[in-house]
């Protein structure tokens, strides 16, 4: 292999012709990397750490085909270090420590480092993200994780503080139309075959791709392999693209529009009280690979946000989905989801707390943030009492409903109301307390709110 060139050049031709073309041109050099330019360009944070040998534990996160998994192989190659990758998804402990016993040895006898690694590291649990943290602050291994998750959400906070997350971002036309032009100039397979790709047809490959540059690649090479012959050569028209790519383009792309219409039905489904709708768009997700985690924390959200006080269950039940979802994996998986799913349709809904709190926040933000009344001040600390904290506060259990008369918001904003119960199923309840509540407390002697 040379410093200019691709990863695969090394590979024997019958292997090489059987990789897929995405594969074929993963690129060698920082240089032939599309993309990116942010993190990779001249003087960008990446660049300086691979050219001043800094390189420290990466967290490379973005959508599907941005170039994440290339990126960790450039940089072994570049390095001299070597490469040894794992799926989460696949993968466990028992994989985790074999490659690290390996990096010890290594890196005893060959005084050679270890670059780990790991796609879709937010599959990993807890203790599994765990387990590596030693082996990262050792310097055991360069970890390099990979993830099409906000890792600020999937990945433990111990591990994350520990790495530089870095985010890639979906390609833009140019750069997909300038990786095929050079697939089809330098290719092998591509080359040998010299298709007749017309501009049109390579238009609908960038368009169809959203940002993927596994997806156009991909397209290309489906559509090259598939094309008719005209007057000797293979000939790829707009017409035969989408003819040879009918089939794919009409399914579910997880990072394309049909991901994002699924998962809006399905939660529209699921808020519209419509458990078979629901679960129509679940096994349509199911069916093309959708992560279950996602799914799992959408339903999260659906209890707290269109289900809340109206069922509290709810959301204790979305809770344990996805912690049943995390501990016995896919297929099995799709039991709870299913379960939870049907479970949030079948419930009555409420967005009140929702309203409520966005209602709050917009009243902080457009208001002047007015003193704590002194009687609710903390008054657990030496010289409190001597300020006058504390004073005339109102001990709730000494009342009837254990609701002392008493107003609990700044004197100026004492008539403010943000949450507005509803009678449906048992925020009814709630409301039919309040009211009496609120009722008894004027009765008492509060102000009125």
């Amino acid at each position: 292999m040379t410093q200019q060139g691709f990863l695969h050049e090394n590979l024997p031709e019958e292997n090489l012709a059987a990789s897929p073309l995405a594969n074929r041109m993963r690129p060698s050099t920082l240089e032939d990397i599309v993309g990116q330019t942010h993190i990779l360009g001249p003087g960008k944070p990446l660049t300086r750490m691979i050219g001043e040998d800094q390189l420290s534990s990466l967290l490379l996160y973005g959508p599907p085909g941005t170039g994440k998994t290339t990126i960790a192989m450039v940089i072994a190659w570049l390095t001299r270090m070597e490469f040894e990758k794992l799926s989460a998804v696949s993968s466990g402990v028992k994989d985790v420590r074999a490659v690290v016993e390996q990096a010890k040895e290594r890196l005893r006898y060959q005084n050679r480092r270890t670059i780990l690694f790991i796609d879709e590291i937010h599959r990993f649990n807890k203790s599994q993200q765990d387990l590596l943290l030693p082996y990262v602050e050792q310097g055991v291994v360069t970890l390099i994780g990979a993830t099409t998750e906000n890792p600020f959400f999937s990945v433990n906070k111990a591990l994350l503080s520990r790495m530089k997350a870095m985010e890639l971002e979906p390609l833009d036309p140019e750069d997909l139309a300038r990786l095929l032009a050079r697939a089809l100039e330098k290719d092998t397979v591509l080359t040998r075959l010299a298709p007749d790709v017309s501009e049109e047809a390579l238009r609908y490959f960038v368009q169809i791709a959203g940002g993927d540059a596994r997806a156009a690649l991909g397209a290309l090479e489906s559509a090259v392999l598939s094309a008719p012959r005209k007057d000797g050569r293979l000939a790829v028209t707009l017409a035969h693209a989408k003819e040879a790519l009918q089939i794919s383009s009409a399914t579910y792309d997880k990072d394309g529009d049909a991901h994002y219409n699924t998962i809006s039905a399905f939660i529209k489904s699921v808020r519209g009280s419509d458990p078979d709708a629901a679960l129509y768009y679940l096994a349509r997700m199911i069916q093309a690979g959708e992560d279950p985690l996602f799914i799992a924390r959408r339903l999260i959200i659906l209890a707290a946000e269109d289900i809340g006080l109206a069922n509290p269950q709810a959301l204790p039940m979305a809770t344990a989905t996805l912690t049943a979802v995390q501990h016995i994996g896919m297929p099995e998986g799709r039991i709870p989801l299913a379960e939870c799913t049907v479970y949030l349709a079948a419930s009555p809904k409420s967005n009140t707390a929702y309203l409520a709190i966005d209602r709050a926040l917009s009243f902080v933000r457009s208001h002047p943030l007015e003193d704590v009344p002194a009687y609710l001040k903390d008054t657990h600390y030496e010289g409190a009492r001597q300020k006058g904290y504390g004073a005339g506060y109102l001990y709730a259990h000494n009342y009837p409903m254990a609701a002392a008369p008493q107003t609990y918001l700044p004197e100026r904003y004492r008539d403010q109301r943000f949450y507005e119960a509803k009678s449906t199923g048992e925020e009814a309840q709630l409301k039919d307390y309040l009211k009496r509540l609120y009722a008894m407390k004027k009765q008492n002697g509060e102000p009125s709110r």
